[in-house]
């Protein structure tokens, strides 16, 4: 999949999760949760062509978390940084 934080991707986010520099926060904490991650991920999906959000879920889940931690760390430091 590819991530995307476009402003409406963020928009969104935002409007399920709340502010997205406290989401930063919950992050740097070790307090995200993975419901959170998932939630963020699929804002940011560039397409989703048929994916269910549970599917991503499930697909984190099988890939682990360790595997997921680099894309959230990237996607963040995108969102934080600008493109």
């Amino acid at each position: 999949h590819i991530l995307r934080p476009s402003f409406a991707a963020l928009v969104a986010a935002e409007e399920e999760l709340g502010p997205l520099f406290a989401l930063v926060e919950r992050a740097a904490t070790g307090a995200l949760t993975l419901s959170e991650m998932v939630a963020l991920f699929w804002h940011c999906l560039e397409t989703r062509d048929g994916v269910l959000r549970t599917d991503l879920g499930e697909q984190v889940m099988a890939a682990g978390l360790a595997r997921a931690t680099p894309a959230l760390k990237q996607l963040l430091g995108q969102i934080l940084g600008g493109q």
